[in-house]
């Protein structure tokens, strides 16, 4: 099922209606203009009555509920008992002010809902000010997008292919934490079943596959013809199992299976599983995926994935970088992705390029607390115009805040060495959903 938003204009007849009938008409355009779906009363909800004749045509995932006028806690109240999903708390900015009558008084009932909120212990955001204020309507654009992004966990099933490796714990996933935090289904597999699939294929079924990396990637005639043709099967093997199973996002294994048990890296199957709308980590590093999937929903691009590897403080930059499983429409256009050797284990292929500049990114990580509660680190920067740093995949960041600052601090919190780069500025997206979700949003 789709995504579904309800308006939900509360007050009473006893303010200013001319300015509320007009302020109503305003913010269901905006709200129009954002998710042409979503659900609008053909009129200002003034008693609890209408309210609930409204509410008996709506279901919704997501519910903003404005303060057309003041209303006393029975109406929030109405809503709560009824829906049983998150909030946007809308409070209208007072239209005019000149001595004479209050038109609206909005902020008041905004309270009178706010308290009847915390009283039902419903998480919720907030935003005040006048639907034709730009900061209201990237605030509501952002809640309707963290909502829908709650609503895809629900239905979201992430792979967990292998084991983490030794000291890599931190991104193994439970299926009752992915279930009761998030929503999502945890399904868990071996690296082996993966490869024995691959093994099984014949030249004729992985042809499709060669050549649809060829048009991704540079220089695959480079790599040796045994390495090109076991990715080819990696890549089907990977493909045909996400599909069948319904994946929306998966962790990997990595090394040392897949150099010694089959002699080709994954590295450039996850990148290409990237750029088709899979978020998929390496080392088996599941919270990284979910990570990933969260960026490519609120942007509907690729992310980044990788280690935090270098800090610049005269650039004020931190380089992110991985392996060689970076999706391939980040690459530089000077250089494209370009095949390669895996850096320490010297087979290939591996995927080798620096990321192409872009102009506003989040740094993100869903990730635990030392208690084991859930926790979502967000920085925003942007991607400079650096080539390839290393061997492998890297990204250069310009973060807003003091990098030095943010690097002592992340590592002082304890958090993963894992982060997602996300391509778009989704900060207060991701604090949203850490609402919806009820676990702690910092920011660096």
């Amino acid at each position: 099922m789709g995504f579904s938003c309800a308006y939900i204009p509360i007050g009473v007849p006893t303010f200013h209606l001319e300015s509320a009938n007009a302020l109503f008409e305003q913010s269901a355009n905006l709200l129009k203009s954002i998710d042409p779906g979503i659900q609008i009363p053909n009129e200002l909800l003034l008693s609890i009555d209408k309210l609930n004749a409204f509410i008996d045509t709506a279901d919704p995932d997501y519910v903003i509920v404005q303060n057309a006028t003041f209303a006393n806690g029975a109406y929030i109240a109405e809503v709560l008992r009824r829906f049983d999903c998150p909030v946007l708390l809308w409070t209208l900015r007072e239209p005019v002010i000149d001595g004479t009558r209050l038109r609206l008084n909005s902020l008041t009932g905004a309270f009178s809902a706010g308290n009847m909120l915390c009283q039902f212990g419903r998480p919720f955001s907030y935003v005040f000010g006048s639907p034709d204020e730009a900061a209201v309507e990237n605030k509501i654009k952002a809640a309707i997008a963290a909502a829908k992004l709650r609503k895809n966990l629900r239905s979201l099933r992430v792979l967990q292919i292998g084991h983490t490796p030794q000291g890599f714990g931190f991104g193994r996933a439970l299926d009752a934490e992915m279930m009761t935090v998030f929503g999502a289904e945890l399904l868990s597999v071996e690296s082996r079943e993966l490869i024995s699939l691959a093994k099984s294929f014949s030249e004729e079924e992985i042809e499709p596959y060669y050549e649809d990396a060829a048009k991704r990637i540079n220089g695959l005639d480079k790599i040796a013809e045994k390495n090109v043709s076991d990715f080819a099967r990696l890549y089907k093997a990977y493909a045909d199992f996400t599909k069948e199973n319904r994946i929306g996002a998966l962790s990997s294994r990595c090394w040392p299976d897949f150099f010694v048990d089959f002699g080709t890296p994954v590295c450039a199957v996850l990148g290409i599983l990237n750029d088709l709308g899979i978020p998929a980590s390496c080392e088996a590093d599941t919270y990284g995926a979910l990570s990933m999937y969260a960026a490519a929903q609120l942007t509907n691009r690729p992310a980044f994935f990788g280690d935090p590897v270098s800090m610049n403080e005269q650039e004020n930059t931190v380089t992110f970088w991985h392996c060689g499983m970076a999706p391939c429409s980040l690459a530089r256009t000077d250089t494209g992705a370009a095949a390669g050797v895996h850096c320490n284990r010297k087979i290939g292929p591996t995927l080798e390029f620096g990321c192409k500049k872009e102009k506003e990114v989040t740094i993100l990580r869903i990730g635990k607390k030392q208690d084991g509660t859930f926790r979502i680190f967000a920085a925003n920067g942007e991607a400079l115009d650096k080539p390839q740093q290393f061997y492998g995949t890297s990204i250069v960041v310009k973060t807003e805040s003091d990098a030095s600052a943010l690097i002592n601090r992340a590592v002082t919190d304890g958090w993963e060495p894992h982060f997602a780069v996300a391509m778009g500025n989704i900060k207060t997206e991701l604090q949203i959903l850490a609402q919806m979700l009820g676990i702690e949003f910092l920011e660096y």
